[in-house]
């Protein structure tokens, strides 16, 4: 990804230090080639989601989670793209869709949690867990923040990234309720205009 890469290309040596191949060489530019068109690309999309976005109204979802300090325009964007454009008539249908929902086992009197169900839309949970990290860093003082804090510190500071999970659940339907109904996270930190 360096600006001097194609010439860097020349000075490329193989372990045993001969000079690449010349077709090895021309593999490597083609590929080059590629990684440069694909991030033209990204860069191009990126800026039509920034401009879609300056066209929203204060009042919709997209507008909203971008006030929250730590959710840029592609979080934004993802959440309301991927979960939050749908009706959802509960806190449960939501993580069920996003695949953040707990799976039960049940057999005769014995009860156990098998973990997430991994059953649902694979990009918005990713989004979420990776959103759940960022709102740590960016939240600290949140209620979400905090009860992360005590469950960790109750095991021990172990089972950080299940319990980042059930944060990433939480966050979620938290952001829903703000998204939805205006409800404000309690502890957030609005971005500063």
């Amino acid at each position: 990804m360096r600006r001097d890469r194609r010439e860097r290309l020349k000075d490329l040596r193989t372990g045993d230090g001969r000079p690449l191949a010349h077709h090895v060489e021309g593999q490597i530019l083609r590929e080059l080639e590629r990684l440069e068109l694909i991030v033209d690309q990204i860069k191009a999309v990126e800026v039509e989601r920034d401009a879609l976005i300056k066209e929203e109204r204060v009042d919709t979802p997209v507008a909203m989670l971008m006030h929250l300090k730590g959710i840029g325009p592609e979080f934004a964007a993802v959440l309301t793209s991927e979960g939050l454009f749908r009706h959802f008539d509960n806190r449960r249908q939501l993580a069920a869709y996003a695949g953040l929902a707990p799976t039960p086992w049940q057999s005769g009197s014995i009860r156990r949690e098998q973990g997430v169900s991994k059953a649902g839309n694979p990009r918005l949970r990713t989004t979420m867990v990776e959103l759940s990290w960022l709102w740590l860093r960016y939240q600290p003082d949140t209620a979400l923040a905090k009860w992360f804090q005590q469950r960790v510190e109750r095991n021990g500071g172990r089972l950080r990234k299940p319990m980042i999970v059930a944060l990433a659940r939480k966050l979620l339907v938290a952001l829903w309720k703000y998204a939805t109904a205006g409800v404000v996270i309690e502890g957030a930190k609005m971005k500063t205009a």
